[in-house]
């Protein structure tokens, strides 16, 4: 990222990409670098590139923490929707004394012209704290929202559907669950969905064991976003790290580059954004 002061000194993460003819937009995540909880308050930049890897950014967010409860320690996990007419940006609102996060809502002609349009998903007692928004329409037009959410100290993924893009959603289930023994065992996360040039339904998923240590799986669904293949072991696992206590790699965001090639976005160790090339294998 081509970046000036505050953003060069933060960490980035969860970039959202996606593109429009020749260019890329993209939206990240940017924390302040601080051991104080109460001063690592998330924004939202927004950048531009014409190779889908240099992006040169904005000076200052486009989303920023609002003066209400929901989001007044940060706003986080930006997932956009591009609707012809304009743009609906999903986002999380964070508020670290009540610990509590909400799904929000942004839409506006431009990505500079966004207006808070209010919750998309509010937190409750069956699904607390939801965030980390995937948005898509199913083959069966439908439009699937599938989120992360707290329950019993597990992260978990559900599923809300709509007839429109910005909702109202309701949700249906909890999908994905969680394997024993295995890389995905005690933490689910959402990540990107895209349709892939065998027109097979992918999402890629984040999945951590009991001591948080995240990796980056896959599921293939089926026309109603219900679950058909799932892979075994990790797609993407983060290189050891030099004697630090973070073990993350975290999908956010995916395009079809061309008939062969995917390109995901992800973070490692909550600070690094990077982009892996996915090769899509002939049958």
């Amino acid at each position: 990222m081509d970046c000036s002061v505050p953003l060069k000194g933060m960490y980035k993460l969860s970039p959202f990409v996606w593109r429009e003819g020749d260019l890329y937009r993209m939206l990240v995540r940017a924390v302040n670098p601080s051991e104080d909880p109460s001063q690592k308050v998330a924004r939202i930049y927004y950048g531009e590139s014409r190779d889908g890897i240099h992006f040169k950014m904005d000076d200052g967010p486009v989303i920023a923490p609002g003066t209400d409860e929901i989001s007044k320690d940060g706003v986080e996990d930006p997932t956009v929707v591009s609707t012809g007419e304009g743009y609906l940006v999903y986002y999380t609102g964070w508020n670290l004394t009540k610990q509590r996060g909400e799904l929000m809502l942004s839409k506006g002609e431009s990505i500079h012209g966004l207006q808070y349009c209010g919750e998309a998903l509010i937190s409750h007692e069956d699904y607390r704290n939801p965030k980390e928004a995937t948005v898509a329409q199913l083959k069966n037009k439908r439009w699937a929202l599938f989120f992360e959410f707290a329950r019993n100290d597990h992260s978990k993924l559900g599923k809300a559907t709509s007839a429109f893009p910005e909702g109202p959603w309701d949700i249906d289930e909890e999908v994905l669950m969680a394997r024993e023994n295995s890389w995905d065992s005690y933490h689910l996360s959402t990540g990107p969905m895209l349709q892939d040039s065998k027109n097979e339904t992918v999402m890629f998923y984040n999945g951590a064991n009991p001591e948080a240590h995240w990796r980056i799986g896959w599921v293939t669904m089926d026309d109603n976003g219900h679950i058909k293949q799932r892979c075994i072991e990790p797609l993407i696992t983060p290189p050891p790290n030099e004697g630090g206590d973070i073990d993350i790699a975290f999908s956010a965001s995916a395009i079809l580059h061309d008939h062969d090639t995917i390109w995901l976005y992800y973070s490692r160790e909550d600070t690094e954004p990077l982009r892996a090339l996915i090769e899509i294998l002939a049958d």
